[in-house]
């Protein structure tokens, strides 16, 4: 389900959004490569910080996740928050979790996994305002 975008929410994050999820299903590991900026920075349960569009397409390849988004929550031109639904191999179920966009130039820069829609909502709301403050 994807929510209305707010008047002005530049078109090319949303596409960003979809080339990184759709690349990231499909294990495609160039495919992965090119879908993010160099470096993007990425957070998760395993760590933070940057990395290089080569050892995010490793962490696909390794992790094995599928990221199935459930709904959209535009916060700025550059920031977009996306609740999915993430599967590992072996999982029965999958679990819900919510991860921090922001993109430039068609690429998505960062991907900031947490684990749930109201935490995502607070660091981008502070990502959004510290950027506006800079």
């Amino acid at each position: 389900m994807r929510f209305a975008y707010t008047s002005g929410m530049d078109d090319l994050l949303e596409k960003a959004i979809t080339e990184w999820h759709e690349s990231v299903n499909s294990g495609n590991l160039e495919r992965c490569a090119r879908s993010v900026g160099a470096p993007i920075v990425v957070l998760g349960p395993k760590g933070a910080g940057p990395i290089s569009p080569a050892q995010f397409a490793d962490w696909v390849h390794r992790s094995g996740i599928t990221l199935i988004p459930r709904s959209w929550h535009p916060v700025s031109e550059a920031l977009m928050v996306v609740e999915e639904d993430a599967s590992w191999p072996g999982d029965d179920l999958p679990t819900r979790v919510a991860t921090v966009f922001r993109a430039r130039g068609g690429s998505v820069t960062a991907a900031l996994r947490l684990p749930d829609l109201r935490s995502a909502l607070d660091l981008a709301f502070i990502c959004r305002e510290m950027a506006a403050t800079a």
